[in-house]
């Protein structure tokens, strides 16, 4: 479901979702809960992404008998982390799809120009395939753009690519779907702003430092 001026976006305001998010707010929570909670917040995001992939049907039989259902081919989907605090969420969603594959997109923020670098891409085959796109923040946009432009240069269609980020803000929003407009984003909250700084205001600080105790 679209969520405000944006199509491309969905926002998951399940009461679970926004109770573990707080938690992961605030302040006092410690790395080991924080990495906890970052796990089952992203299980619970990949449910809602998860609603648009393909199934086929499949006979099984039950200890009572014959019926049909439906099973997801999850071999024909990939989990892309971007590097490092995306690292906290692939792990959910290969729970959830467990024979998919793993790619790998590091960048970093250059300090003088604000602008993202690439370090590192290493990738599976991408043609034809759902693509989970992970990290825990959408700021300035920017980052995920880098790792899209990078996907798509691999072979991956824009229409293919789920983006999932904890918290959004509205200006990196905005820079993904003018940049992508294929592009479906999930996150659970839409936060204020980003400050002069570009993290995202409430926020919840640096991901990747509350993650691994760093700074």
């Amino acid at each position: 479901m679209a969520y405000g001026k944006w199509e491309q976006l969905t926002c998951v305001e399940h009461p679970l979702v926004q109770h573990k998010l707080t938690l992961m707010r605030d302040i006092q929570t410690g790395p080991k809960e924080f990495r906890e909670l970052l796990r089952e917040l992203t299980l619970l995001l990949a449910y809602e992404a998860t609603a648009n992939l393909k199934t086929t049907p499949r006979e099984v039989e039950t200890p009572i008998g014959k019926t049909k259902g439906e099973i997801i081919s999850d071999k024909d989907v990939v989990i892309v982390p971007i590097l490092r605090a995306g690292l906290g969420m692939f792990d959910a969603v290969l729970t959830l799809l467990p024979n998919a594959s793993v790619g790998y997109i590091g960048v970093y923020r250059d300090p003088e120009t604000h602008r993202p670098v690439e370090y590192y891409a290493k990738m599976p085959e991408l043609k034809d395939k759902d693509l989970f796109l992970l990290d825990p923040m959408l700021a300035t946009g920017h980052s995920a753009i880098k790792s899209i432009a990078i996907l798509m240069n691999q072979g991956i269609a824009e229409k293919n690519i789920y983006f999932l980020s904890l918290l959004s803000a509205p200006e990196g929003i905005d820079e993904i779907t003018a940049a992508y407009p294929r592009i479906k984003i999930y996150t659970a909250s839409v936060d204020e702003r980003l400050n002069e700084k570009d993290y995202i205001v409430p926020g919840l600080g640096d991901a990747g430092d509350r993650l691994y105790r760093t700074k």
